[in-house]
């Protein structure tokens, strides 16, 4: 998650300078320390030194424009392991001038065809729900959707449309405010949802799409609109990939162990060393599945219509590559987490939710932070093995873009975000851009251009500025930017500045016109960094108010005020096409009972009054306070970058720039050729993900995983008899492995690709 503000960070894009001028990339200088990542793993003593790569330029901007980088000034120092930051006025139009002082609101009474490529990248099984309505008198009628039909909702409009109910002639059960839902578990729960929002739950038809959340949103299958239609979202963070602030009761349990090369600080501080003190445990209650419990009861199908009774109507779902599969040496609980995958699908289609599937953990990590999985190195596109992680990284991608690009979940499932937070100063924006070239062409490859979903991509923590010109002529690719002012460390100021954060600091219009669409994936209330283990497990803020801030239950009603003037600014100074809140839930802590980092939980909020019960009451509240933001935004994209005219035809500079791969350098090698580093070999088989098992009184079986059966490539694994150096922590004097490139070495013993878990 970055901080502070972006879209004008860099003043030109690095992307940004005639082709006669563009530079090679060299390998980088590796004797120039950057900060490193605290490491709690049994890769300690492998924290990564050397530069960013050489900046770079870009062939397809005027000549006149000038080369800039985010790295001419040496290395960018690593972001806090916890959450990076960017400066909190980075991206304002004028930095020197102040913010303009907002007014404290007073609470409101209610309301081609396949390219070759240079380099070979290698619902749930149970019956359907009957849904009953019970006898009560709907106090709202609902629309007929047809799958045929225009959009026809009164978007971002305060009123509802009337109509009738869905219900029949196709035996679909269904109901809006008011209705009783019965769960798989035959408990019940009455259906809340003021805004003419209504479910459908066919069972002849499980991938019905016809439910919307509200009035104001398409139904499932009518198309949208990114430059009309407005994402109110939330993140369900915590869920499949854990955070210790988010679900600290888990972590709590095992801040006391016993030391191991996984655990040496003997606390749990990121999903790998949870896991290993869960195996570690054979007492009552301990062992592995304890996360298993967390994925059945964290996020229900309550959740989900709370979520649509909010008047709420997208969901950010990070999943974790451990959905699919691990590897020998990995802790983590493998495959488990799919089938809550799936039910987050037939949930959000049931309630006319759509999801923005996200991968937030890959092999080796991509940041180093604890919710990639491990805190420590990164091991991504970086160091001996990061061609080899990229790999398996690649396969993940694939099999994730080949499920949702089934018929039966592309209306559900309209945007894939592809790696969350990628730590560019680190990895480096060339070989970034050479991968996201190569994922791109292997998505298209898949769905077809202009089909399927659209491709994310994270800023880097670079800001949005910095993407101008990326890749002209590919195929609706969304640019996804995370602002927090939690991480930036100016947190002195009255509650009446913080909308000037929001409203100004925070808008995307400018990207918008510079890169295409552009999305917030995450923000938050936070104007602070308390709360417990925000900044990291065993670190506590320094900020002198947290106190007053985590003590929840006793804030005030100008605090509640505060925060929910923060919260409604910043949704309406990011504008369209929207922002998805960090995130839904916050679990309790198992010592105090409560949520102790209050300022990120969405619901927490909803419920006690500083996160509005309407989103849309945030609208018009930057101009109401005369803080107007930055360069307005005309409402229209280039065509190519909605899957139009051009798209899926990159333009020829681009390609002559970016399509070596593996990329010609990257850090953290030594100077070695990326071609001759650790590599897989595409001779395994496809770990299809599974569907959702026969439905009773469906005649569908919902697909086979796999949408392309044109896509026939193996899936990466070890070359037989090579020996690999720790794929989450290459040793700092490692050399190149013996079977590096396509070379495969004699050595007749396989090593794992992880270290072995430790047990205590």
């Amino acid at each position: 998650m970055s901080s502070g503000s972006r879209d004008d960070l860099p003043a030109h894009s690095p992307f940004a300078d005639h082709s006669s001028a563009r530079q090679s990339v060299a390998a980088p200088d590796d004797s120039v320390a950057a900060t490193p990542l605290p490491n709690a793993s049994a890769a300690a003593d492998n924290e990564q030194p050397g530069t960013p790569p050489t900046p770079y330029s870009n062939p397809f901007s005027p000549p006149e424009t000038p080369a800039r980088s985010s790295y001419l000034d040496g290395a960018t120092p690593s972001p806090h392991p916890s959450r990076p930051f960017l400066a909190e006025d980075a991206n304002q139009n004028n930095p020197n001038a102040p913010f303009t002082e907002a007014v404290v609101l007073s609470e409101k009474p209610r309301r081609d065809n396949r390219r070759k490529r240079l380099f070979i990248w290698l619902g749930i099984g149970a019956a359907a729900i009957v849904v009953i309505v019970l006898a009560v008198i709907l106090p709202v009628y609902f629309t007929v959707i047809k799958k045929s039909g225009g959009s026809g909702s009164s978007r971002g409009s305060s009123g509802s449309t009337s109509s009738t109910n869905p219900e029949s002639p196709t035996g679909a059960t269904s109901g809006g405010d008011g209705s009783v839902i019965t769960l798989a578990d035959g408990s019940t729960f009455t259906y809340s949802n003021k805004f003419g929002g209504f479910w459908v739950d066919d069972p002849t038809n499980p991938y019905n799409n016809s439910a919307r959340p509200n009035s104001w949103t398409p139904a499932l299958n009518e198309p949208w609109d990114y430059s009309k239609d407005k994402i109110y979202g939330v993140n369900l963070g915590g869920w499949l990939v854990l955070e210790p602030f988010i679900v600290p009761a888990l972590f709590e349990k095992y801040q006391n162990v016993t030391p191991n090369p996984a655990i040496p600080s003997g606390q749990a501080v990121d999903e790998w060393s949870l896991s290993v003190a869960m195996l570690n445990d054979t007492s009552e209650g301990g062992g592995i599945g304890q996360l298993e419990d967390h994925y059945k009861t964290f996020i229900t199908e309550q959740d989900f219509a709370e979520i649509a009774g909010a008047g709420l109507n997208w969901i950010r779902l990070p999943v974790p590559y451990w959905a699919i599969e691990t590897w020998p040496g990995e802790p983590f609980l493998s495959k488990a987490a799919w089938d809550y995958v799936l039910l987050a699908f037939k949930w959000a289609r049931k309630y006319g939710l759509r999801i923005y599937l996200e991968l937030h953990t890959v092999p080796g990590s991509q940041n180093g932070y604890n919710h990639s999985g491990r805190l420590g190195p990164i091991n991504f596109l970086n160091g001996f093995m990061g061609i080899a992680n990229a790999q398996r990284t690649m396969d993940y991608i694939r099999y994730l873009a080949e499920f949702i690009s089934q018929n039966e979940y592309q209306d559900v499932v309209p945007m894939f975000g592809i790696i969350n937070e990628p730590l560019l100063g680190i990895i480096g924006r060339d070989q970034l851009t050479r991968f996201y070239l190569q994922a791109h062409d292997m998505i298209r490859d898949i769905t077809g251009i202009g089909k399927g979903a659209y491709i994310v991509i994270h800023d880097g923590f670079q800001g949005t500025g910095s993407w101008k010109d990326f890749l002209p002529g590919s195929d609706r690719i969304i640019l996804d930017t995370h602002p927090y002012v939690a991480f930036g460390g100016d947190f002195d100021h009255p509650l009446d500045f913080w909308p000037s954060v929001g409203c100004q600091a925070y808008s995307n219009n400018q990207s918008q016109i510079d890169f295409g669409i552009t999305i917030s994936g995450e923000f938050s209330g936070a104007i602070n960094n308390c709360g417990k283990w925000v900044i990291g497990v065993g670190q506590n803020s320094t900020y002198a108010q947290c106190d007053t801030w985590n003590d929840w239950p006793n804030w005030t009603q100008d605090m509640k005020t505060g925060i929910k003037n923060f919260v409604m600014s910043q949704m309406d100074g990011m504008g369209l096409p929207g922002q998805f809140f960090w995130t839904w839930k916050v679990g309790n802590s198992s010592i105090t009972g409560r949520v102790e980092a209050p300022l990120w939980s969405y619901k927490l909020g909803l419920d006690n009054g500083w996160i509005p019960t309407d989103p849309r009451e945030a609208q018009g509240l930057c101009a109401s306070l005369n803080l107007g933001g930055n360069t307005p935004w005309n409402g229209t994209y280039q065509p190519w970058q909605t899957g139009g005219s051009g798209a899926g035809t990159i333009a020829a500079t681009a390609l002559a720039s970016f399509s070596q791969y593996p990329p010609p350098a990257i850090s953290n090698v030594n100077g070695e050729d990326p071609a001759q580093l650790p590599m897989y070999t595409a001779t395994s088989a496809v770990p299809t993900l599974p569907t959702p098992t026969t439905f009773t009184a469906a005649t569908t079986t919902g697909g086979d995983g796999w949408a392309d059966p044109a896509d026939t490539s193996l899936a990466a694994a070890p070359i037989a008899g090579c020996v690999y150096p720790n794929a989450w922590g290459p040793a700092a004097d490692a050399t190149v492995a013996v079977c590096g490139g396509s070379t495969a070495a004699a050595p007749t013993t396989a090593a794992p690709t992880a270290p072995a878990i430790p047990t205590v």
